[in-house]
């Protein structure tokens, strides 16, 4: 097994970064496809929700997988690879697996425990089968997920320690009121008629909103949702409008919900500003207003005066073809890949940066102020890197990442509406990228909760016993799953053993038959049996041993030693595992 995973996530990456970064459906196709025409790559299959980018992949050359699959996440992600590379995680072989059983348990998720997450590997596994670009690998490793998943929840109380993302941030538009009096009554839209909308719509209604409209671009997506919601037994009133009709229906709700898969924005500041204008001032109240509205503005999408901002711009494509080298320094691609190797962020999470102190922030301590200043140095990977050196480059990095974390630590604004008016619209944005211009908390009267400051509230988080339980789960299954994997990985040398043993069984008979031609078939059929049962115990230990040996740590060259011993044709063995992996394939593809 050589299992590689390259990705980013919400506790690698600023969401800014995260949200450019998304893939649409047809970006995951590509992707796949590209990464199997990638030299090394054998199978793969990418996970991607709104909180995290990752890519798997069966690698036979671990650097060049890490370049590799690096150069490609940022040509697919829209991102080009010397900003990515900062935010960049790596983990390889057994460290891969337990990532994965981690992220399938809630472990690494935004709200730690929430089950959205199986649903969402099991879609990476279905269209990993659906392309053919998942393997023996891949299959075994996302099937077991699943199952490490559905025994976490089935056997702890991580439910309890974590929630769905649709229920967290209901709780953190409610503000220390509990969501079922804060919804009684209320009057909602949901923008959105995908998987997370309709959980978020689904959850709504049960915990007790009055009314729920739902739009969508494919107006038969949003009225077979109400039709769902109506016939739920929850008693909600539940519609469906056009997305031509959101702007009119602002001005009427009390609480939006938005999560779609648009690449720019679906609700401006002007949107919200007109429907503020519009709608009557009395109409349900929430909160009153002097709790905290919401995240402050994206830092990187300038301050823009209200009402409106502008459209998101694309981010620079990093130019196809081009290989890592020719982007970023081979020096520190080496460097990086040998910290990945531990199991450690690209940026080496600190581990490195921590011990350079940066004291002024004024200016970069190298003079690189132009690769984040610069637009047209930082869409040029190549223009961006050339001739700096991997210690200027930690050290620009450490600078930038000090800045950043300056600004997050800076404290939030208490926002109040004008003239002591009450919270009249909440927002919840649950897409990435987001749906709604992050500057509308400014707005009199609105409160706005996106996945940004979701990731803040959720990180102080208690960390419960279940958790633990969780855990210890998970490393169990990951010392399971590598030794069945490296087991399977001797199995058909073993085949191929006993298939040569037959071979001289059935030589030797032959032979018997032309010295004694005057056997009779019992006695033929006795000497045979009695050479077969020889070769079966002569076997029977090694081959068995053999199997114990190679399912534990370093076991991998017994296989070998196995071929080289017995002179076995490499062909043969090979014959074996294409076979096993066929049945295994046609197996997997009829899974659940």
């Amino acid at each position: 097994m050589s299992l590689l995973v390259v990705g980013l996530s919400h506790r690698s990456a600023p969401v800014s970064v995260l949200e450019r970064a998304s893939l649409a459906a047809d970006a995951k196709v590509k992707l796949l496809h590209d990464t199997l025409a990638a030299e090394p790559a054998a199978e793969a299959a990418v996970l991607a929700t709104c909180n995290r980018i990752e890519l798997y992949a069966d690698v036979d050359k671990f650097h060049a997988g890490v370049a590799e699959l690096s150069t490609l996440l940022a040509q697919h992600s829209g991102v080009a690879l010397e900003e990515l590379t900062p935010y960049l995680y790596v983990h390889y072989e057994d460290r891969a697996v337990h990532h994965l059983f981690s992220v399938a348990c809630g472990l690494d998720s935004m709200v730690v425990g929430e089950g959205q997450i199986l649903g969402q590997i099991k879609d990476a596994l279905a269209l990993g089968q659906e392309l053919h670009t998942a393997g023996r690998l891949i299959n075994d490793l996302f099937q077991q997920a699943l199952r490490v998943g559905k025994r976490a929840h089935s056997e702890t109380g991580i439910d309890r320690a974590g929630q769905s993302l649709v229920t967290f941030g209901l709780e953190q538009l409610a503000v220390r009121v509990p969501v079922e009096e804060w919804a009684a009554g209320k009057r909602a839209l949901v923008i959105g008629a995908g998987s997370m909308s309709s959980l978020a719509a689904a959850t709504m209604a049960r915990v007790g909103f009055a009314e729920l409209v739902v739009a969508n671009r494919t107006a038969e997506r949003a009225e077979r949702l109400a039709e769902i919601l109506v016939a739920s037994g929850t008693g909600v009133t539940a519609s469906a409008v056009p997305m031509s009709a959101v702007a009119g229906e602002l001005a009427r709700v009390d609480v939006v919900v938005s999560c779609t898969g648009a690449t720019g924005l679906v609700l401006t500041g002007d949107d919200v500003a007109g429907a503020m204008e519009e709608r009557p001032a009395g109409l349900s109240p929430t909160r009153p207003s002097s709790v905290p509205l919401g995240f402050a503005p994206d830092p990187l999408a300038g301050a823009a005066p209200l009402p409106g901002a502008s459209p998101r711009t694309p981010a620079p494509q990093t130019p196809a073809g081009l290989e890592l080298a020719e982007l970023v320094d081979p020096a520190l691609v080496a460097r990086l890949a040998v910290l990945a190797a531990g199991g450690r962020r690209i940026a080496d999470a600190g581990a490195v940066r921590s011990k350079v102190v940066v004291e002024e922030r004024d200016g970069c301590p190298v003079g690189l102020e132009a690769l984040a200043s610069d637009p047209g140095r930082t869409a040029d990977g190549r223009a961006a890197l050339a001739g700096v050196d991997a210690g200027s480059l930690e050290l620009h990095g450490t600078w930038a990442d000090q800045g950043e974390a300056a600004a997050q630590r800076q404290p939030r604004k208490t926002v109040r509406s004008q003239d002591g008016a009450p919270v009249r619209l909440a927002l919840l944005d649950l897409a990435m990228p987001r749906d709604i211009d992050a500057a509308v908390h400014r707005i009199p009267g609105v409160r706005l909760v996106d996945i940004e400051s979701l990731a803040e509230a959720s990180a102080d988080a208690p960390m419960a016993a279940d958790v633990d339980a969780v855990r210890a789960i998970v490393a169990a299954e990951v010392a399971a799953f590598g030794a069945a994997q490296r087991a399977a990985h001797i199995t058909p040398t073993v085949v191929a053993l006993r298939a040569m043993a037959a071979e001289v069984v059935a030589m030797e008979v032959a032979r018997l038959d032309g010295r004694v031609p005057d056997l009779d078939e019992r006695q033929r059929a006795e000497v045979t049996q009695t050479v077969r049962r020889v070769v079966d115990k002569l076997l029977h230990a090694p081959t068995v041993r053999v199997k114990q040996l190679a399912s534990e740590p370093g076991g991998a060259g017994y296989a070998e030693a196995l071929r080289e011993l017995f002179d076995l044709d490499p062909q043969t063995v090979a014959s074996v595992s294409r076979a096993d992996e066929a049945d295994k394939n046609h197996d997997s593809g009829r899974a659940s």
